[in-house]
């Protein structure tokens, strides 16, 4: 089962929006979607208790359960299971760190999201990660979009596409939709579906390396 972890210390990056959309297109292209709120805020189970159907599974958890919810849902058959986490420095975040494959480092495109992530780094010791680039505005090639572009990267993988703001997210949210459910030919949906192409990949990059490091 790959296991992917939503964090960050800077709130309001938008991981909970990324993980369930991220989730959406996941199970649209063959996966067995599991999501998991770690964070007080529920909004992960809110999305859920607005969702009609059960195509997807989600699951709160409290502090000291994540290991034996990970093995539950792999038990049933779950192929994916991402983790949303409480933003700031939460024992909560460390103990999903310790669970997931890959670490995903939502950020936005401004110099206090670019300077946080260095203390979500510190975490993110011996870990895998990727920076996913969130909420940029339209004019993608304006000197301070390339600024956080070239900033992130400089600090380790990031992910493509960067995902612009377009209010079709957050609709899509509050219907209990993914975006590529809410708008399946939108611009919106166009980048879930690429960047599900780009964490599997590197997902499938790190399992490799793991296999390389164990021969």
């Amino acid at each position: 089962m790959r296991r992917i972890a939503m964090v960050t210390q800077k709130g309001g990056a938008g991981k909970s929006t990324l993980a369930i959309c991220l989730g959406v297109a996941a199970r649209e292209a063959g996966e067995s979607v599991a999501l998991v709120d770690l964070d007080p805020m529920g909004s992960l189970t809110g999305w859920g208790n607005r969702r009609n159907g059960g195509d997807i599974m989600v699951m709160a958890a409290s502090p000291g359960e994540l290991s034996e919810i990970m093995g539950q849902l792999e038990a049933l058959g779950v192929t994916l299971a991402i983790i949303d986490t409480p933003a700031g420095d939460s024992a909560l975040a460390e103990e999903a760190i310790a669970e997931a494959q890959l670490c995903l480092v939502p950020a936005r495109p401004n110099i206090f999201d670019v300077a946080a992530s260095q203390g979500t780094l510190q975490k993110l010791k011996h870990r895998d990660y990727s920076f996913v680039l969130n909420q940029c505005p339209p004019q993608r090639q304006a000197p301070r979009i390339q600024q956080g572009i070239n900033a992130l990267a400089d600090m380790g993988v990031l992910l493509t596409p960067l995902v612009a703001a377009r209010a079709d997210y957050q609709e899509a949210a509050r219907r209990g939709l993914g975006v590529t459910e809410f708008a399946a030919s939108g611009a919106a949906a166009a980048e879930m579906r690429e960047l599900w192409r780009s964490t599997r990949d590197r997902l499938d990059g790190v399992a490799e390396h793991r296999k390389s490091d164990a021969a």
